[in-house]
C-alpha cells in the first residue's frame, strides 16, 4: 500500500466520524460518541503513516534534504496537512474537556476540506519545488501556518457553538450573522456531497468535467434547470436555518459545555493560533521570501490576505484583553477571522495570482 491508499482510508474514517459526531449530537447515544471518536483516531492514524509514506516518496523523487521534502508544496497536500492538525487538535479539546459535541461542529470541516481535495481537479501528483524556493524554511513557513489555521477552525466551531446558545432573537443581526455562515457552510458541504455521489461514486462524469468537479452537480451544472433548483434550495435551507437556528441550543445544552466555557475556549484556540501565524506565516514567510526573491514584502495576494487575517485576529486579541470584549461581539470576530482565514488559503490560490501561484490547482 502506498500514501494514497492510506489517504484513502483515513478521508473514509473521518467522513463516518463526521456522520457519526453529527448523530451523537441528535440522539445523545454515548455509544455513538465512542465509535465516532474511534473512527476519528483510526483515520488519524492512517492519515499519519500516509503523510510520512508520501513524505518518503517525496524525498526519493526530490533528491533533496530531508527537510526540503517535506510533501506541503501545492495545495492538495496541504489541505491534507491542514485536515491533519485539525483532527489532532480536536482530540486534543475532546480529550481534554471530555466533550463530544464540538466533533459535530469540528469534523465537518474536515469533511469539507476533504471532498474540495477530491472533487475539485487538483492535482494530487508529487511536484517538487521549483529550486529558488528549495530552502529549509518551508518547514517552519509551511508546518506552522497550518498549525495556525487548525487552531482558527476549532475557534470557528467553537464560536458557532456559543452564538448558537446565547442567540435566542431571530431579529438580531448575531443570530442572523451565525445562522446564515452555518447554512452556507452545510449547503456548500452537500453540494459537495452531491458532486461526490454523481462524478465518482455513479460514474457519471463527462470529459469537459475532468479538470473540476467542483459544484458540477448543483450549482455550476450544465442544465439551467438544476442549477435554478439548487440555487431555490440553497435559499431555503439558508431560511430554514434562520428558522430553526434556536433549535440547535437544545442539542448543545444537554452536553454540560456552558456559554462561558466555549467563549473561553474560542479564545484560547486563537491565543495558540494567532502568536504561531504571526512567527510562522508572517516572520519565517518574509525570511523565506527573501531567500527566494530577493525581497521580504512584495504586496503579493497572498501575503496581503494574510496581513489582513493577522490584523483581525490582532483585534480580537486586543479586544478581549484591552477592552474587556467577552460574548456575542468578540465570537463574531472570531468568524470574521476564520472567513479571511479560508480566503487567505483558499480564495488567494484559486482566484487570483501571483508569486505563491505554485499552491493552486
Amino acid at each position: 500500500m502506498d500514501s494514497s491508499d492510506f489517504f484513502g482510508l483515513s478521508a473514509i474514517a473521518y467522513i463516518l466520524s463526521m456522520i457519526l459526531y453529527i448523530s451523537f449530537l441528535v440522539f445523545k447515544k454515548e455509544t455513538i460518541g465512542i465509535v465516532a471518536t474511534t473512527f476519528a483516531a483510526l483515520g488519524l492514524l492512517a492519515h499519519t503513516i500516509a503523510f510520512a509514506l508520501r513524505w518518503k516518496e517525496f524525498y526519493e523523487i526530490g533528491k533533496m534534504g530531508i527537510l526540503r521534502a517535506v510533501p506541503l508544496t501545492n495545495l492538495y497536500e496541504s489541505l491534507i496537512f491542514f485536515v491533519w492538525c485539525l483532527i489532532v487538535g480536536y482530540l486534543i479539546v475532546e480529550w481534554k474537556y471530555k466533550n463530544r459535541s464540538f466533533g459535530a461542529f469540528i469534523t465537518p470541516i474536515a469533511g469539507m476540506a476533504l471532498a474540495f481535495a477530491d472533487i475539485s481537479g487538483m492535482s494530487k501528483d508529487i511536484h517538487p519545488l521549483v529550486p529558488a524556493l528549495q530552502s529549509n524554511w518551508l518547514l517552519a513557513h509551511v508546518t506552522m501556518s497550518f498549525i495556525s489555521y487548525a487552531a482558527f477552525a476549532i475557534s470557528f466551531a467553537t464560536a458557532i457553538m456559543y452564538l448558537a446558545m446565547v442567540s435566542d432573537n431571530k431579529k438580531s443581526l448575531s443570530y442572523i450573522f451565525w445562522t446564515a455562515i452555518l447554512g452556507i457552510f452545510t449547503v456548500v458541504l452537500i453540494a459537495m456531497g452531491i458532486d461526490f455521489l454523481t462524478f465518482k461514486v455513479a460514474g457519471l462524469s463527462h470529459k469537459a468535467f475532468l479538470k473540476s468537479y467542483l459544484f458540477k452537480a448543483t450549482f455550476r451544472s450544465e442544465s439551467t434547470m438544476i442549477s435554478i433548483i439548487s440555487y431555490i434550495a440553497a435559499i431555503a435551507a439558508l431560511l430554514g436555518f434562520w428558522s430553526l437556528g434556536v433549535g440547535i441550543k437544545r442539542f448543545i445544552s444537554p452536553f454540560s459545555i456552558t456559554a462561558e466555557q466555549l467563549d473561553d475556549l474560542t479564545y484560547k484556540c486563537i491565543a495558540v493560533g494567532f502568536p504561531v501565524f504571526t512567527l510562522g506565516g508572517l516572520i519565517f514567510g518574509a525570511v523565506w521570501a527573501d531567500q527566494a526573491w530577493g525581497r521580504y514584502w512584495s504586496w503579493d495576494p497572498k501575503e496581503t490576505w494574510s496581513l489582513i487575517t493577522w490584523f483581525v485576529y490582532a483585534f480580537y486579541i486586543h479586544a478581549r484583553l484591552l477592552r474587556g470584549w467577552r460574548g456575542i461581539k468578540i465570537a463574531i470576530v472570531a468568524l470574521v477571522g476564520f472567513i479571511s482565514t479560508i480566503f487567505t488559503y483558499l480564495g488567494v490560490n484559486l482566484l487570483l495570482s501571483g508569486l505563491h501561484s505554485y499552491g493552486s490547482m
